[in-house]
Parts: C-alpha cells; sequence; structure tokens
C-alpha cells in the first residue's frame, strides 16, 4: 500500500473524554504501531465504543493528545469506522457503497464499477446490486458497511461490534473480509463481545475496564494468563464491575 508506514504510530497521551462532568474515557496513554489486529474487550459500559471514537477523533479531547505519524489531517483521510449499527442511505447496493469514491470526485462510471466489485466480493453482486440498501438484512447491512469503508483502501479500520447480534454464517462472512483486509495491509481496531472471535482474529488484545486501559498486551499471551485479577475474572465469564 503507497505510505503504508506514514500513519503510524499512534501515540496518545494522557487522553481523556468528559461529557456532561463525567469521564466517558481515561486518562489513556497508549502507543500502536502499523501491524495487526487490535482487539478491544471489556465489560459492557466499560468504554471500548468511547476508545474507539476518541482515537479515531469523533470524540474531542477533554485533557491530553493524540499523534499520528504524519499529520492530523491526512491521518483522518486514511481510517474509516464501521458503527456496529451501520447507516444505509436510500439508495441502491452499489450507489452505497460507491459513496466514498464519489465524495472523493472519483466519475460516477468508475466509482460505480469499482462498487460493483466490492458487492460481488460481499455476496451482493448481480440482481442486489440494485435492491434499495435500507431493504436489506442485518448481516448484509454489516458487509455493505465494511465495503464502503474497505472501498477506499484505508490504512486504519475502526469497528465497533460489527458481529453484534448477527448469526454464525453471517459472522463467519464478516470475520473472513476482516481476514482479507488485514492480509492485504489495513490495520484493524476493534471492539467485540464474543471471545471466540478476540481469539480469532486478536493480534494484540485491548481490555477496557471502567474507562481505562487495564491491559494491553499479545493475545496469545492475554489469553493463556491475563495480568489482572479482572481479566481473568472476565475471560471466566465472572462478572467484572
Amino acid at each position: 500500500m503507497t505510505g503504508a508506514n506514514t500513519l503510524f504510530p499512534l501515540v496518545v497521551e494522557t487522553a481523556q473524554v468528559r461529557r456532561r462532568g463525567k469521564t466517558l474515557i481515561g486518562p489513556v496513554d497508549l502507543r500502536l504501531d502499523g501491524q495487526g489486529t487490535t482487539i478491544v474487550i471489556g465489560p459492557n459500559g466499560s468504554g471500548k465504543t468511547s476508545l474507539l471514537k476518541m482515537l479515531h477523533g469523533i470524540l474531542r479531547l477533554g485533557q491530553g493528545r493524540i499523534s499520528w505519524g504524519c499529520p492530523m489531517a491526512e491521518a483522518q483521510r486514511r481510517q474509516a469506522f464501521v458503527f456496529q449499527t451501520p447507516v444505509m442511505m436510500r439508495r441502491s447496493v452499489v450507489e452505497n457503497i460507491a459513496y466514498p469514491l464519489r465524495l472523493n470526485r472519483v466519475s460516477r462510471k468508475v466509482a460505480l464499477a469499482e462498487a460493483g466489485i466490492w458487492a460481488e466480493r460481499i455476496g451482493l453482486g448481480g440482481d442486489a446490486l440494485q435492491r434499495p440498501a435500507v431493504l436489506l438484512s442485518g448481516g448484509e447491512r454489516q458487509k455493505l458497511a465494511l465495503a464502503r469503508a474497505l472501498i477506499r483502501k484505508p490504512q486504519l479500520l475502526f469497528l465497533d461490534e460489527p458481529c453484534a447480534s448477527l448469526d454464525g454464517r453471517a459472522t463467519r462472512e464478516i470475520e473472513e473480509i476482516l481476514t482479507e483486509a488485514a492480509a492485504s495491509g489495513t490495520r484493524l481496531i476493534m471492539s467485540t463481545h464474543n471471545m471466540g472471535q478476540a481469539q480469532r482474529l486478536a493480534d494484540e488484545v485491548l481490555f477496557v475496564l471502567h474507562g481505562q486501559i487495564a491491559e494491553f498486551s499479545a493475545a496469545e499471551a492475554f489469553f493463556a494468563r491475563p495480568h489482572t485479577e479482572q481479566g481473568r475474572a472476565f475471560l471466566r465469564g465472572d462478572i467484572v464491575e
């Protein structure tokens, strides 16, 4: 990928996000380099989504700083974010996928051709190309959202629980797309509540608790023996408060 090393490292220094007097996330100190898949786990309400949004720049910092290996404007152009419940525009499948390219002033003909290729890759080619995206199933919407994010060839893709509420088949299809994206050079930072999925995909694990990073380690080491009692309890399936 052209300029693949310019986005990283991502360095976070005492970063904190507050809203209405409540701390959502932080303070966080973190360094991520440019390879692999980072899986973010933790109890419900622990701050996983807030952490992803903070790193992506959706949430404004109350204190601290986040820096990239390139200017912030360039870093933002090289990223994409897939939400747990993706928004479908009132357009066809192929037009939804092509939309990011059209925003970047790619010609309609070229954008639709590229979108058609992506639609085939995610199983929404052929007659499905002209279907209204708002009529898709949950799994189909999530696959479309992934294609819409990946068509720009981002160096970094954030994903917030992309397989929540999906059945096994849809989850497997999503994971295949993510595995291919990672193999092609896209850096993934993804939250999940599915420990089996975390073990399948993770190169490293961020365990979030009370809005802070309780553990950050290689996936193999974390799943073998977390450093903290809270991490061990979480893997056992215990309630962690």
